[in-house]
């Protein structure tokens, strides 16, 4: 894994292990770090220009969420995914967004509407401009805004404690060809039925949304070797 991650600035209020996981993390959600390749602490500290402590935390964090699997006496792998898991975790974001949809359509404020369809047009500028890491991090404020909406604080932090595993499945099945455009679309979508106070419209496209990109989520990983 030589040379593929980039110095950690130390500039950042969160603790070290935070942002060293999050930096880790992104990496295997975006493909820089493959399914079965090993993660050794020494070369990802050297790496990021930190310690082996912040890095030693971040791998135990990694391996709680499902990013890395830890082997006795051979080390630490990133982790493969199983179809089990696949439908797992989709079940889970279909139920939480339908529902957040839902919710949105009754409770969302007019500011909130509005900074979801400026969300919208930053994503589609990262598209045009193909850099899938601003995507990310505007696709998940956009998510993020919309479970606010619902108004309901124990969805938020069901959502917020599997945030990583959402996040990994999201962004590789975003990165499937022509799929952010789609994506986009079903997003617009939702929003229109939220602004239009359509409680049933706004959870049937949200559900729709989420079939479609657990299909394309098995498309991308056909030629993996599943479990």
């Amino acid at each position: 894994m030589e040379g593929k991650l980039s110095p950690i600035k130390d500039d950042s209020y969160r603790p070290l292990r935070e942002v060293v996981f999050e930096t880790i993390s992104n990496a295997i959600c975006t493909g820089v770090l493959k399914p079965g390749e090993r993660l050794m602490e020494i070369n990802i500290a050297n790496e990021l220009g930190v310690s082996r402590t912040p890095v030693r935390e971040a791998i135990r964090k990694l391996e709680l969420e499902g990013y890395v699997m830890m082997i006795p006496r051979r080390g630490t792998y990133v982790a493969d995914v199983s179809i089990h898991d696949v439908y797992e975790v989709f079940e889970i974001r279909s139920a939480l967004d339908s529902l957040a949809s839902r919710l949105a359509a009754e409770r969302i404020s007019e500011d909130e509407l509005h900074e979801l369809h400026r969300l919208l047009l930053e994503i589609e500028k990262y598209i045009e401009l193909d850099d899938i890491n601003k995507i990310v991090k505007y696709d998940t404020k956009f998510h993020d805004l919309l479970y606010k909406a619902s108004r309901n604080n124990r969805l938020v932090g069901i959502i917020f404690n599997l945030r990583e595993q959402l996040t990994r499945f999201r962004t590789k099945s975003m990165s499937y060809p022509g799929r952010l455009r789609e994506t986009l679309e079903e997003h617009r979508r939702i929003v229109d039925a939220i602004a239009r106070g359509n409680t049933s419209d706004a959870q049937r496209v949200a559900e729709e949304h989420i079939e479609k990109s657990e299909q394309t989520f098995l498309k991308s990983i056909k030629d993996i070797n599943l479990k």
